[in-house]
């Protein structure tokens, strides 16, 4: 594309032109994503379109910080309630907790946090209560599993010959 257009010749033509010339030459053949659709053609575009495929791309966080640990502060007690140890539990609450202390401590900017640390033994107790609920479900099919067994185990059982007389 070097060449320069012609006097008298339109722009379009021309530049249709030279397109028509690299596609013969095969500059275009190999070229990333070719045969495969346009990705996200069908999503309506707004003014920010571009800033928002480059946050994706660089695994930006677009939240404010206050906000980035209010939504990581709800992970994070969903996860420790969902531990699988009460020390994985503690581990996980403690982590967030200095979190939201060092984001109230050192402002930034964007919303205020308004948010006070979790109660760790309050989240714990969470975590006893849920899993004394799961301990018991486990035990209660184990001992039908057990009773399943024996009542099978019964239809099967051998008589010994000392055991015919008595």
């Amino acid at each position: 594309m070097t060449e320069r257009k012609p006097a008298g010749m339109e722009w379009e033509s021309w530049a249709d032109q030279q397109v028509r010339r690299a596609m013969e030459r095969g500059e275009f053949d190999g070229l990333p994503g070719a045969g495969k659709p346009i990705p996200d053609i069908d999503r309506p575009r707004d003014a920010l379109w571009w800033v928002r495929r480059k946050t994706e791309e660089e695994g930006v966080a677009p939240l404010p910080p206050a906000l980035r640990v209010r939504k990581e502060a709800e992970e994070a007690r969903a996860a420790a309630v969902g531990a699988r140890t009460e020390d994985e539990a503690r581990r996980i609450i403690a982590g967030i907790n200095e979190q939201i202390v060092r984001t109230v401590k050192f402002p930034t900017s964007g919303p205020p946090l308004n948010m006070m640390p979790f109660d760790v033994e309050e989240v714990v107790a969470e975590w006893r209560e849920k899993n004394a609920e799961a301990r018991r479900r486990l035990e209660e099919q184990r001992a039908e599993r057990a009773r399943e067994a024996l009542r099978a185990s019964d239809g099967r059982r051998k008589r010994r010959w000392w055991n015919i007389f008595g």
